[in-house]
């Protein structure tokens, strides 16, 4: 089975850290978000995937085709038009009534998915949300979706569509889009797939939900740090240091260098990064980084960069050079 995952985004919540590389490769828990979600689904039985790529793509077209050993479609969004645009483009790489697994490139989840891929009818994974005005919206009846709503401004339910879209008639789907296209329909000035499913709803399409209770958002650096906290307690690793302390659950690569320091709890270390005299907790720092005589909590520290000083909290993104006094 083939999915699609739209990954053209600019990620403009996490600047600094998205200027020199793309979101979806910001290191959680010690992979790249993209590299949680290639592993569940290769693990659920998916050998194909689309990936939808635009700013920076080719720095994703890299890191999947050297870690991942399934056949992979680029293409390429060069007007990020919506969703259901997105969508729409990667019509010619999909057989006739062939079905997908369309996921979101920011969304980590933990679902089994085995049953899902095998549904008889479409299904949307779908959660209960406080603030629907962020989400497309399901209205169900008995199991089945009877409306679906993008964003509403009025409250009409809080069962959110969150990334996760089995589609069983992918023609279906694919002529949808192609209306909303051509009739110009846009909500919130772009293409939804929302709408392209509630089209699909009023020509008769059946569609169901499954429930996703454990969906992580990347979109901000705050729910980044709040992932990476919740995918440590299962992808803690065994690290010791002479004359260190490493409070559990942590993630140190293998290469990296630990010097009269703290670690975690809550912290991803990356690959040849190097920590001296400091303490580290709740907080992410990246590769090929040096990070000496600080103390930081609830921070993200990109790729090659410096940082030296006292107690604080930083956000700096990669390639910096700072020193806080």
């Amino acid at each position: 089975m083939k999915a699609i995952i739209p990954v053209a985004g600019v990620g403009s919540r996490l600047r600094p850290h998205t200027l020199s590389q793309p979101k979806v490769l910001l290191n959680v828990a010690g992979k790249p978000i993209i590299g949680h979600i290639m592993d569940k689904l290769i693990a659920s039985g998916i050998d194909e995937a689309i990936i939808i790529v635009g700013y920076l793509g080719e720095m994703i077209e890299a890191y999947l085709s050297e870690n991942y050993d399934i056949r992979l479609t680029f293409v390429n969004q060069q007007k990020r038009l919506g969703l259901a645009h997105a969508i729409g483009m990667c019509k010619e790489h999909v057989n006739n009534d062939e079905p997908v697994f369309i996921i979101l490139g920011d969304t980590i989840f933990d679902v089994e998915l085995s049953g899902i891929l095998n549904s008889p009818s479409s299904s949307l994974g779908v959660r209960e949300v406080e603030d629907p005005s962020r989400f497309g919206i399901a209205i169900t009846n008995n199991g089945r979706i009877v409306k679906l709503v993008e964003k509403p401004n009025e409250p009409v339910g809080n069962l959110a569509i969150v990334g996760l879209y089995y589609i069983r008639n992918s023609d279906s789907l694919f002529t949808c889009i192609d209306s909303l296209i051509r009739e110009n329909i846009k909500t919130k000035g772009e293409y939804q797939l929302t709408d392209a499913l509630q089209m699909m709803l009023e020509k008769g399409e059946s569609l169901t939900t499954f429930p996703v209770n454990n969906w992580y958002d990347c979109g901000k650096p705050e729910t980044l740090l709040s992932t990476n906290e919740i995918l440590l307690k299962n992808h803690s690793t065994e690290s010791s240091f002479p004359g260190c302390i490493i409070n559990k659950p942590v993630f140190i690569a293998k290469n990296a260098q630990i010097d009269n320091a703290i670690i975690g709890p809550n912290a991803t270390i990356g690959e040849n990064t190097v920590i001296k005299d400091a303490v580290i907790k709740n907080s992410i720092v990246g590769n090929d980084s040096n990070v000496q005589h600080v103390f930081l909590d609830n921070s993200i520290i990109g790729n090659n960069a410096s940082l030296s000083g006292h107690a604080h909290e930083a956000n700096i993104g990669d390639f910096s050079d700072i020193k806080l006094r």
